[in-house]
């Protein structure tokens, strides 16, 4: 009888771990959260190390950001004309691509793209940093360590973001434009028709907010998990593999909360 019991158990104890754990993330990342807005307001970010990390999760991501839009404009483009017949007029292409890369993919391939080559770097350093004590060295010489690493990540993830999905949006568009050009023979002043027919100046606030919201929840996971890294090179592995998925999950659980809020 008490084997049964505790064979009934295990699932409610696994919902409850479960609970624990995600209750557990969602505090420290509101405290986290909280800490970084506080300290900025004190004045304590440096501005010269804000700029380092503009720089390394902007202006170093622009390259990978733009093969990918191009590659999601010539895929969205193939595909739409694809399903097409002769009782659909041809220009809707033209709208079909503008909204698809401005609502969902330029965003959401973007954040991606940050995830993969930003998110992961920063979880990596940080946890290299705990287990080498030197996050310890800076507490023993007063210093936050918030102000000092996590906050200029962060603002850094938060402002670059929206700048490079206006990139990928425009860079998108005419990947799409072109691909629909040399695939179906649809001329630039068709395609721009159709892409201005059923445009909504809205759709272009709606791609930069879910940007913003993602810039500021991609380094926020990342700085999380890699300040709670414990046990030394395999930690850090363990860490940054950890911090990848649950940046991932994050954004496509945001991505699609939006939609309901922000569309209806």
């Amino acid at each position: 009888m008490a084997t049964l019991s505790r064979t009934a158990a295990r699932p409610v104890l696994a919902v409850g771990r479960v609970g624990e754990n995600i209750a557990k993330h969602a505090g420290g990342m509101g405290l986290l959260a909280w800490r970084t807005v506080t300290s900025t307001l004190r004045g304590q970010v440096r501005f010269r190390e804000f700029l380092v990390q503009a720089y390394a999760c902007g202006v170093q991501s622009i390259p990978l950001v733009t093969v990918t839009a191009i590659l999601s404009g010539i895929v969205t483009s193939q595909q739409g004309g694809y399903q097409f017949t002769n009782s659909v007029p041809l220009y809707v292409l033209g709208s079909i691509v503008t909204n698809g890369i401005v609502l969902e993919l330029g965003p959401v391939m973007t954040s991606i793209v940050v995830i993969g080559r930003v998110g992961a770097r920063i979880t990596a350093e940080l946890g290299t940093m705990v287990v080498s004590e030197q996050i310890d060295a800076l507490h023993s010489l007063g210093r936050d360590p918030v102000a000092v690493l996590a906050a200029p990540r962060i603002w850094a993830g938060t402002i670059t973001l929206p700048l490079l999905v206006s990139m990928a949006n425009t860079v998108g568009v005419f990947a799409g434009m072109f691909a629909a050009n040399a695939t179906m023979g649809m001329g630039n002043e068709t395609f721009l028709y159709g892409a201005r027919l059923f445009w909504h100046n809205y759709n272009l606030f709606y791609s930069l907010v879910k940007a913003l919201a993602f810039g500021f929840l991609i380094p926020l996971i990342a700085v999380h998990m890699g300040l709670l890294t414990r046990g030394g090179a395999e930690g850090v592995g363990r860490s940054t593999t950890a911090s990848v998925v649950f940046m991932i999950i994050a954004v496509l659980v945001a991505d699609a909360t939006f939609p309901p809020v922000f569309l209806d």
